[in-house]
């Protein structure tokens, strides 16, 4: 018998966005959002300015979307969102095909993880309902450390995990993931089903703009 030979890697650490990169959750998230706006009487944002903040902190996507919104007020729109996500968050599931993408690249040997603009809560709540915690060798969320874009949740997963720039690549469906990645030295690649038009990645360099988690993961097991 011929000894299974040792699989080629460009990437040792793979990171993903969770919102609408593995999780179908990207209308829902919209609808929250301007559904704690409407609560407080500050008007409805357009379904295309409640997507352009999916992937930041939630303090700071609600601030945005909100403008003439008080300090106090984002704190109130922060309470409403969540209350709208948590009633119906049971709704989500993975995009088809996540499960045995993940398998596969765990197969191959990669260390996997999640940079998210989701609560520590929020997360360990989603991963639950799928049943993934096992998958991902370590996560990050935007309450325990900086939002995207700033670099610091790709590099404390690179330290975490042992890994330099060169050797991690970034997933994700927003400019905010493709500016995480470049700001931390490292490759990305788009997906195209997400919250933000792929039309807007091309200037941040990603390797790849994938069309669906099939197509993602054709592409991870050529290239990554």
């Amino acid at each position: 018998m011929t000894a299974n030979r040792p699989v080629h890697r460009n990437f040792d650490l793979i990171v993903f966005d969770w919102d609408g990169t593995l999780y179908d959750s990207t209308a829902l998230i919209v609808r929250c959002i301007q559904a704690a706006c409407e609560d407080l009487g500050l008007g409805r944002p357009p379904h295309t300015d409640a997507a352009y903040v999916i992937g930041l902190g939630l303090y700071e996507a609600l601030a945005r979307v909100a403008p003439a919104a008080t300090k106090d007020q984002v704190g109130e729109l922060v309470q409403r969102y969540r209350h709208h996500y948590f009633a119906n968050q049971h709704e989500l599931t993975l995009f088809p095909g996540v499960i045995e993408l993940l398998q596969d690249l765990r197969t191959r040997g990669h260390a996997l993880a999640v940079a998210t603009g989701k609560s520590r809560q929020g997360l360990n709540e989603a991963l639950g309902h799928v049943e993934l915690r096992h998958m991902f060798d370590a996560t990050r969320t935007a309450d325990e450390t900086a939002s995207k874009p700033h670099p610091q949740m790709l590099l404390e997963l690179m330290e975490e995990l042992a890994t330099e720039p060169a050797r991690t690549l970034m997933i994700g469906d927003t400019t905010h993931d493709l500016l995480l990645a470049s700001n931390a030295g490292t490759a990305s690649v788009g997906v195209s089903y997400g919250a933000h038009e792929p039309s807007e990645f091309a200037a941040h360099g990603p390797r790849h703009i994938a069309h669906s988690v099939g197509e993602l993961r054709d592409w991870l097991l050529a290239h990554a």
